[in-house]
């Protein structure tokens, strides 16, 4: 997604860092807002909710938090299944988005300081 600096290259400014983090904090809510219309839609044209409740229900699944209102049709359980298993692994890419930067500059930086020891 983003250009690190390779193994050789020095540590990026902290202004290139911080940069980074915006752009990897403005991806993972653009994961989160398309996991979160996928679920309302879901909801409201599989399940029968209204778009209100279709917000509610998506974003508790989203979130973790489970479901509010009964399912009355197999297609909306169904459908609700493979929402709470796709809002798992949307949680996993988010965080991975997210942290990332932070992740890399960290790793970087004990590269850089174990090379500077030898």
């Amino acid at each position: 997604m983003f250009r690190y600096e390779r193994k050789h290259e020095g540590l990026a400014p902290l202004s290139v860092f911080v940069q980074r983090i915006f752009k990897s904090l403005g991806a993972g809510l653009v994961m989160i807002f398309g996991a979160l219309a996928i679920g309302v839609a879901g909801y409201h044209w599989i399940a029968g909710f209204g778009w209100i409740d279709s917000i509610l229900e998506g974003s508790m699944i989203l979130g973790g938090m489970g479901p509010i209102n009964q399912l009355q049709t197999n297609s909306a359980k169904i459908f609700a299944s493979a929402y709470a298993l796709f809002s798992g692994l949307i949680f996993i890419g988010v965080m991975g988005v997210v942290l990332s930067p932070l992740i890399h500059r960290t790793m970087h930086k004990f590269h850089l300081e174990r090379e500077g020891d030898q």
